[in-house]
């Protein structure tokens, strides 16, 4: 522990309490509280009743640097503190071959849950496996061929600038949306085709776009893509295959509509919208009193989308979709801002364990 030398202090009152905090100092566990000890406001106050000139000049002076000296000892103290800890390598808390007895006593995993994202989007894959579908997971960084090049978006598009996307020194994209692995799962399921099965791939994935945060926009999204393809499909699979599921999910009937849209990559494109679960399309505040919520975008995949995986179109055909993760289970659970999900906040959180 380190100390000053001890100034000196020439009126005999100011001296002596020097001295009673210097002694005080030393015994304080919390060094800081020295400069909260009533003898420095006694002198202060002390000052107030001495006569104007020299008198009281001078004995406010040796208070102040009383006050000085304490201020500086406590710096000190922080500084000894300091250079003594040994430092934490936060990413590696302890050696593998550290004996369990002198690890960190480390939360265990029924201190926490899961999060309602994380077990929602697990009720959500298994309805779609029921349903037919394998799961694949998106990538969150991508290239500029598959966010835009394999889904029929020309050069200098002007729906590229639909997407407000991050893109790394290198040229590398946080993708925008989950359609960026169409082109792949395309690939990938190909041979189901070839041996007459049809390809069926939801893809859950998170996406990035550079967004106003408020109450229903972030820059960080959750999403699901769907891909179906075989011979003889059309707009009446797509529609009956959205509604089985939304139903399942809510578990409640609904009715749904949709209306033209414009999206590269599917030819026709729909926005698809289902009436309210929560009202039966009688007008609330969630459905902004309009009985219907738009939720999400859709339509057959773009023969140009099939030839440049290798599908022909002239044979086979196919529907696709976008959904968003986070807008599904606010609509479950009548959550009011999108930014909850990735606050940390606790007392939000302790509803869905």
């Amino acid at each position: 522990m380190l100390y000053l030398q001890a100034m000196e202090y020439k009126d005999p009152e100011i001296a002596k309490v020097a001295k009673t905090l210097r002694d005080k100092y030393k015994k304080l566990e919390d060094k800081r509280a020295i400069l909260r000890t009533p003898e420095i406001g006694a002198l202060y106050e002390r000052i107030k009743t001495l006569p104007a000139g020299k008198v009281r000049a001078e004995f406010g002076r040796e208070v102040n640097e009383l006050k000085a000296e304490l201020e500086q000892l406590v710096r000190k103290s922080r500084t000894s503190n300091i250079e003594h800890r040994t430092s934490i390598d936060v990413t590696a808390p302890f050696d593998v071959n550290t004996p369990l007895d002198e690890r960190p006593q480390l939360l265990t995993a029924d201190q926490g849950s899961r999060h309602p994202l994380t077990a929602e989007q697990e009720i959500i894959l298994d309805i779609f496996s029921r349903m037919g579908f394998t799961a694949v997971e998106s990538l969150e960084l991508d290239d500029d061929y598959h966010m835009f090049g394999s889904l029929n978006f020309p050069p200098d598009h002007p729906a590229r600038d639909d997407y407000d996307s991050f893109v790394t020194d290198e040229g590398l994209i946080a993708p925008a949306h989950t359609s960026t692995m169409q082109n792949r799962v395309l690939k990938q399921y190909k041979s189901n085709l070839e041996s007459d099965q049809p390809i069926a791939v939801v893809i859950p994935g998170r996406t990035f776009r550079n967004e106003d945060v408020d109450t229903t926009h972030e820059h960080t999204l959750y999403q699901l893509e769907g891909i179906y393809v075989d011979k003889g499909i059309h707009a009446g699979h797509l529609m009956a295959t959205l509604k089985a599921f939304l139903e399942e999910y809510y578990e409640k009937q609904i009715e749904i509509k949709t209306q033209p849209f414009y999206f590269p990559f599917t030819e026709p494109s729909f926005e698809f919208a289902i009436s309210c679960p929560f009202c039966g399309r009688a007008g609330c505040q969630i459905c902004k009193q309009t009985g219907w919520i738009e939720l999400l975008g859709c339509g057959l995949i773009h023969p140009n989308v099939l030839k440049e995986a290798g599908v022909d179109p002239a044979q086979y055909t196919g529907f696709a979709w976008g959904l968003g993760t986070m807008r599904l289970v606010m609509m479950k659970y009548g959550i009011e801002d999108i930014r909850h999900f990735q606050s940390g906040n606790l007392k939000f959180l302790r509803q869905f364990s």
